[in-house]
């Protein structure tokens, strides 16, 4: 689901993407373990990967989230809210019942 926010944003190549990630509070989330998820967000045609030359080295596989698919991303997004809600609602109970 984070990947395809920060995609529907605009296209990004994978360290940009953990940098942006990083940036915003995932530090957890490494190169290594964006790569099956973009694959599979790709396989499942949510995404599509484009080459562009970069300056910096060899060329750079851009993602982009494919026309149409912000509609899952807005389910995800309120399934994601309702699940935190949920989570919030329990753990509040519990804080409201251990001694002081």
């Amino acid at each position: 689901m984070c990947l395809l926010a920060l995609l529907a944003e605009e296209p990004c190549y994978g360290y940009e993407i953990v940098q942006k990630l990083t940036k915003r509070g995932l530090s957890l989330v490494s190169e290594g373990s964006i790569y099956p998820v973009l694959s599979r967000l790709q396989q499942r045609s949510y995404i599509e990967s484009y080459r562009v030359s970069s300056p910096e080295g060899p060329r750079r596989k851009y993602y982009r989230l494919l026309p149409g698919r912000q509609t899952k991303l807005a389910e995800w997004t309120k399934e994601w809210k309702q699940f935190t809600t949920s989570v919030n609602t329990i753990l509040a109970q519990k804080a409201s019942h251990e001694p002081d």
